[in-house]
């Protein structure tokens, strides 16, 4: 739930349901949450898989010191981070991946694999994400693939192609 409640802090989203405690609810359409941030992170490709416990732990601790310092009375029903109100979690966020925090190394990493959850579905097959409705593939405007698995784009991204297609390249798009 705390790892939850921060990646919303990161990309928010709306609630998944009325009570939902994690998710703070102040952005339309899904975020990082309903993008698979929490899979993401217990990816073991991430490199941080082992050490979410203590990564939650240490946000909560964090999130402890941050509602005593500012006058919170945090209900005890959740976890500490999960408690806090949204502008309250981004702040807290804002204090830890600051220059000169000695733990930025490790709340710029969970940022970033959050981050990496909404934009890249870096977890996902990305045409299996794109069925799927991933949030943020649609946020993006990223397309499904035509019905040869290929990705195929109208609009060049520079406004114009910037070469042609080598007459070797075969039809899988591979080079000869």
């Amino acid at each position: 739930m705390t790892l939850e409640a921060y990646a919303d802090s990161i990309v928010p989203g709306e609630k998944r349901w009325p009570g939902d405690r994690a998710v703070a609810g102040v952005s339309e359409g899904g975020g990082a949450v309903t993008a698979g941030a929490v899979r993401l992170l217990r990816w073991d490709a991430t490199g941080i898989h082992d050490d979410l416990e203590d990564l939650a732990d240490l946000a909560n601790g964090h999130a402890r010191a941050y509602a005593e310092e500012t006058g919170l009375e945090p209900d005890r029903s959740v976890p500490p981070f999960v408690a806090l109100p949204y502008e309250d979690r981004v702040e807290l966020i804002r204090r830890l991946t600051a220059p000169g925090h000695p733990e930025k190394e490790f709340w710029v990493l969970l940022s970033l694999f959050c981050n990496m959850a909404f934009d890249s579905a870096a977890h996902l097959h990305t045409a299996e994400a794109i069925a799927d409705g991933h949030p943020g593939l649609q946020a993006m405007g990223i397309t499904a693939p035509g019905d040869d698995g290929l990705w195929r784009f109208e609009d060049f991204g520079y406004g114009r192609e910037l070469a042609r297609l080598h007459p070797e390249t075969t039809s899988t798009g591979s080079p000869a």
